[in-house]
């Protein structure tokens, strides 16, 4: 079996479309012009606003005109993330996929699930004729898994919608209302390089194996976070066993738990057994603790090899001076990391946490990169506090960007309520009301559209921002038969 032989076949059809689309974040050429391309095929009306958003505009079927006019909202990049033996270019080539028992995977790398399955729901409403609905507004933004930017730049008074249904969650069953402000975080530094010591070997350090996973809906699993897993084993060896740091390097994606962390480093010819014993000690440790969490953790200690086809420049080879170097890994490791507080409002979901995304010391520069999380403004802004203390007393420079507020929860929606009340008629039971701690566009663009009742919904997704990302199939189909009864049951105006 394959993904078109998937039932419902339109929305896998448009789902399958939109895996030929290369289409990683701030890389939405090719995927904009299929929707736009798509839209003109299907006889939709559509068009790219100046930021590059795609609008389409839908008719109401016959009878139908007078009802409240709803936006169906997704976005149009992926997370590109993929297993480090697999091949695999995202600005080129399609995604492959998997028919997995009741799943859908791809081949090693992300599936673009998220968000492509929310996208193709909005395209199959607009394609099938016999879906009863009101006026609809199509919107798909771009760059909404780095920065939310195509949310960020709409522009007020383009969509003339009432009713929002964002469509960007990840569990069946789920009526999100709420989700949690994020704020990026990077810190920065230069340092002194020197050249390899005599009566030293090169040898490389790896801390493979973690499942990563989604920075907002993984976070409170508790994962392991390979830049901090690196940390932990260079901080001994660095102290205690003579080595120099060469580089480091880890995570890919500020939202997505780092899987993988490598590091280069010079180890005495003299104090390499004992090196050896260090590392195999903490890396035992390492693997039962995360035993549960990432059972195929694997830190690898072994000689340098260079890269085939690659000539080795000396200059690559000169190691961080060893006060910057303790400097740097005590600072990742007394960078906060994972869940900070839970939510008293809501019990069982995060209010406050971070990701301690991307590390990078190569070449005289130090980089680290995190996104902060929390459903509570004033609890990002300590937490954002705490985290430049930490930098700041080791003279290392901080900045702040692209901060954005959370989407607060409004108990009297009517959209809410007449979704709660199709789903338990369909389905014989409520729906579950949730907040989510990962960034939802809807906090954004209630900033251009203050009037807009907003509910976000979707099928079920695991391990989004991973290459375990995989959907539920027969999620899909229970959300499409929902949605279709939810467009038919809109209020008049």
């Amino acid at each position: 079996m394959t993904i078109k032989d998937l039932k419902p076949s339109v929305v896998w059809n448009n789902f399958y479309s939109l895996t030929r689309c290369p289409r990683p974040s701030k890389h939405e050429e090719i995927v904009r012009k299929f929707l736009l391309d798509w839209a003109a095929s299907h006889k939709v009306e559509a068009f790219a606003d100046e930021t590059g958003n795609v609008i389409m505009r839908v008719p109401a079927t016959p009878g139908c005109e007078n009802m409240k006019t709803v936006v169906l909202q997704g976005h149009m990049d992926m997370v590109p993330q993929k297993n480090a033996d697999v091949k695999h270019d995202f600005l080129k080539d399609p995604i492959e996929t998997v028919v997995d028992g009741d799943w859908l995977r791809a081949k090693g790398t992300t599936l673009g699930a998220d968000n492509g399955l929310g996208v193709a729901l909005a395209l199959s409403v607009a394609e099938t004729s016999d879906v009863k609905h009101g006026p609809l507004e199509i919107l798909v933004t771009y760059d909404e898994e780095t920065g939310m930017t195509g949310a960020s730049l709409l522009k007020p008074g383009v969509l003339k919608g009432e009713i929002l249904i964002n469509l960007d969650s990840e569990t069946e069953g789920g009526l999100y209302v709420g989700c949690a402000g994020g704020l990026d975080f990077s810190a920065s530094a230069r340092y002194r390089r020197k050249k390899k010591p005599a009566g030293y070997e090169c040898w490389s350090l790896a801390v493979k194996g973690c499942q990563g996973g989604h920075s907002g809906m993984d976070i409170i699993l508790c994962r392991a976070n390979a830049n901090r897993l690196a940390a932990r084993l260079l901080l001994p060896l660095l102290e205690n066993c003579g080595v120099k740091l060469i580089d480091l390097e880890g995570g890919t994606l500020r939202n997505a738990i780092p899987r993988e962390a490598f590091a280069s480093v010079y180890v005495p010819e003299k104090g390499l057994a004992k090196a050896r014993r260090t590392v195999e000690k903490l890396a035992a440790s390492l693997k039962a603790e995360y035993a549960a969490t990432d059972p195929n953790l694997q830190v690898v200690f072994e000689p340098y090899v260079c890269p085939e086809g690659e000539v080795c420049n000396p200059d690559d080879c000169k190691y961080v001076s060893e006060e910057a170097a303790l400097r740097f890994v005590r600072c990742i490791l007394a960078c906060p990391d994972g869940v900070e507080r839970m939510s008293d409002s809501m019990p069982g979901m995060v209010e406050t946490s971070n990701n301690l995304a991307m590390v990078k010391i190569y070449g005289g520069e130090f980089s680290l990169s995190c996104l902060m999380r929390s459903s509570v403004d004033s609890a990002k802004e300590a937490l954002a506090a705490r985290m430049a203390s930490v930098f700041k007393l080791a003279g290392i420079k901080t900045r702040f960007s692209g901060g954005y507020s959370g989407w607060a929860p409004n108990a009297s929606s009517e959209i809410l309520h007449l979704m709660k009340d199709v789903y338990g008629r369909m389905f014989g039971k409520e729906p579950l009301v949730m907040a989510i701690h990962a960034g939802l566009e809807c906090g954004i663009l209630a900033g251009a559209y203050p009037h807009w009742d907003m509910v976000s919904m979707g099928p079920t997704l695991l391990s989004p921002h991973s290459p375990d990302e995989r959907a539920f199939i027969p999620s899909v189909q229970k959300v499409w038969d929902f949605l279709k009864a939810v467009l038919a049951e809109i209020p008049r105006k």
